[in-house]
């Protein structure tokens, strides 16, 4: 078996990703339903709900952790899918994460403290760190 994926593989993977940056809900979730890892990581190990996150699709974040996304998935800077969807200001995809369990207090920075930088300090009020994470 081959160490690396054949170009076909790579190919599709780009595609998921850039499905995932345009919050192409539909099509993505068909892609998930049919076998492709819900927590797909791109070279620096951000998910397919961290992009759909960070770029704002709260529709799309709501379906991936439906079907099994680790919503607390870190990418290789320690940045968590919570943390990017506040220092981007995204209120409807900080509300999802927050339903779907997101530890505000896991990543670095933590969304907590991210929030703090700018100016939203009171955002986390009333949501608890997850125990696992302590």
């Amino acid at each position: 078996m081959s160490e690396h994926p054949d170009q076909e593989t790579v190919d599709l993977a780009h595609a998921l990703f850039d499905l995932a940056r345009q919050g192409q809900a539909e099509r993505l979730v068909a892609y998930v339903d049919a076998g492709a890892p819900v927590d797909l990581t791109d070279p620096a190990g951000n998910t397919l709900l961290m992009l759909a996150a960070y770029h704002g699709h709260a529709a799309l974040v709501g379906e991936l952790a439906r079907r099994g996304a680790d919503v607390d998935r870190l990418n290789d800077r320690g940045q968590s899918p919570l943390a990017g969807a506040v220092f981007k200001g995204v209120p409807e995809v900080i509300s999802v994460l927050v339903e779907h369990g997101a530890d505000p207090d896991g990543g670095t920075p933590t969304a907590r403290q991210t929030a703090e930088m700018f100016g939203r300090a009171g955002l986390f009020d009333g949501v608890r760190a997850r125990p696992d994470r302590r």
